[in-house]
């Protein structure tokens, strides 16, 4: 297999509403996570070089399900969002659930990408996500979102105090943008040296 994924190849492969129903690891899987308004669709997307293979949505909160997508013999898993007030109680419980029992399964965890939006501090979600990565020994990484919107300067700043509040090191935090493209080939090389 050569060191780099052929992202061309992306193609939806199906949608499972309860982690029981999901079929065993056969490949290599890379799982996204964040908030549900943090733009995980827009970078799933960025990095398939696709518009719309990951459904994005005006409401946040839309993926409810466990979406599974590959490329290049590579799974990528699209978990709902989380923490969205916007939903019912037992619609978030729900999600919640899903999110747990995924990370429940015995599958090939790769690499787990962890979102956060660079313009805000970390919400108590995102401090529980991450913990909970590092609790299970994930190989993970955090891509901060929505880079853009930030000048250069307010970016190197909002970094060094995300990385701090979460306490991940400093090569395990990407900074990302799905408009420009920033941290997308950071991110992929990341992604290839944990699949491949």
């Amino acid at each position: 297999m050569a060191d780099s994924i052929n992202y061309q190849l992306a193609h939806f492969v199906a949608s499972y509403g309860k982690a029981s129903q999901i079929p065993p690891s056969t490949c290599p899987e890379v799982s996204f996570v964040g908030r549900s308004n943090v733009g995980k669709s827009s970078i799933m997307n960025k990095l398939f070089g696709r518009k719309g293979l990951v459904k994005v949505s005006s409401t946040p909160g839309k993926t409810s399900n466990v979406n599974f997508f590959e490329a290049d013999g590579v799974h990528f898993v699209d978990l709902p969002g989380y923490g969205f007030a916007r939903r019912s109680k037992a619609e978030r419980e729900r999600w919640a659930r899903l999110i747990g029992d995924f990370f429940d399964l015995d599958r090939s965890f790769n690499l787990v990408v962890s979102l956060v939006d660079i313009r805000h501090d970390p919400s108590a979600l995102d401090h529980q996500m991450i913990e909970f990565l590092q609790a299970g020994e994930f190989p993970f990484v955090v891509a901060l979102t929505k880079a853009d919107k930030l000048s250069r300067g307010k970016q190197n700043q909002q970094l060094a105090a995300i990385r701090k509040q979460l306490n991940v090191p400093a090569e395990d935090i990407i900074v990302t943008s799905s408009e420009t493209g920033l941290g997308i080939d950071k991110l992929k090389e990341r992604i290839a040296a944990a699949c491949l």
